[in-house]
C-alpha cells in the first residue's frame, strides 16, 4: 500500500484515533531506528572531521515491513469502528425521526377526533335546541273551548293573522243580537230567505256573502262557528270598517 493511501485513511479518522495512530507510528519509528543501527557498532571516541557524512546502512528491512503492515491493519480496524459508530448513529437518528413522526401523526389524529367530536356536539346541540323550540311552540299553541267564548277567541286570533279588524266585544254583541249564540240558527222569514238564501249561523250570513268573504284556513261549512264569525267580520270590515261599527242588521 502506498504512503498516499495511508495518509488518505488517516485523514478520515477522528482526532482520538489519529492521536492513537500517531503514538503507534512513533513507537514503530523508534523500533525502526533501533533496528537500523548494527548490533556490533561501536561509539567513536572522538568525532572524525570529514567533509562528507558517513553512509547509513539500513538494516532490518523485514521488521520495518512488519511494523508498517501492523499500522495499516490498525488503521483498517479504526475505519471499521468509525463506520460501525456512524451506522449506529444513523440508526438512532432514523428511530428518533420515526418516533417524532408517529407522535405528530397521533397528535394530528387526536386533534381531528376532537374537532369531529366538537362538530357532532354542536350539531346535536342545535338539534336539541330546535326540538325544544318546537316543543315550546307546540306547548304555546292555544286550545280553544268548544263554546261561544272559545269560538270568538279563536276567530279573533285568525282575524289578527289576516289583518281583519274587530274586538271581542264587537263580535259578542252582534252574535247575541243575530243568533243569541246558536251556531245552527237560520232565519227563514226575511227577504233573504224569501229569495232562497236564508241567513245562517252565529252572525246570520247568507251563503253568497260567506263564499265571497271566506277566510282561508277555516272551514267551508257556513255553520262552523269560527268560519261563520271570521267571514262575517271580513265582510263587515269591507263594508263598515269593522264589525265593531255594526249595531243592527247589516
Amino acid at each position: 500500500m502506498s504512503t498516499f493511501s495511508i495518509h488518505s485513511r488517516l485523514r478520515r479518522l477522528s482526532k482520538t484515533q489519529k492521536l492513537s495512530a500517531a503514538g503507534v507510528s512513533a513507537a514503530a519509528c523508534a523500533a525502526l531506528s533501533l533496528s537500523l543501527v548494527p548490533a556490533h557498532a561501536e561509539t567513536p571516541a572522538e568525532p572524525q572531521a570529514s567533509s562528507a557524512a558517513a553512509p547509513v546502512v539500513i538494516a532490518g528491512l523485514p521488521q520495518a515491513k512488519t511494523i508498517q503492515a501492523s499500522i495499516i491493519e490498525q488503521h483498517s480496524t479504526a475505519e471499521k469502528l468509525v463506520k460501525a459508530a456512524d451506522a449506529v448513529k444513523a440508526k438512532h437518528a432514523a428511530a428518533a425521526k420515526a418516533k417524532a413522526a408517529a407522535k405528530a401523526a397521533a397528535k394530528a389524529k387526536a386533534a381531528a377526533k376532537a374537532k369531529a367530536n366538537a362538530a357532532a356536539k354542536a350539531k346535536a346541540d342545535v338539534a336539541k335546541r330546535s326540538s325544544q323550540a318546537a316543543s315550546r311552540s307546540a306547548a304555546r299553541t292555544p286550545v280553544y273551548a268548544d263554546n261561544l267564548n272559545g269560538w270568538i277567541t279563536e276567530a279573533l286570533d285568525i282575524m289578527k293573522a289576516h289583518g281583519i279588524p274587530g274586538s271581542y266585544d264587537g263580535l259578542h254583541r252582534n252574535i247575541m243580537r243575530e243568533s243569541t249564540g246558536n251556531p245552527n240558527a237560520v232565519n227563514g222569514w226575511d227577504v233573504n230567505a224569501q229569495n232562497g238564501t236564508p241567513s245562517c249561523g252565529l252572525l246570520q250570513v247568507i251563503q253568497p256573502t260567506f263564499n265571497a268573504y271566506h277566510v282561508p284556513g277555516t272551514s267551508t261549512n257556513i255553520y262552523d262557528p269560527v268560519a261563520n264569525i271570521t267571514a262575517a267580520a271580513n265582510y263587515a270590515a269591507d263594508r263598515y270598517g269593522s264589525i265593531d261599527n255594526v249595531n243592527s242588521a247589516y
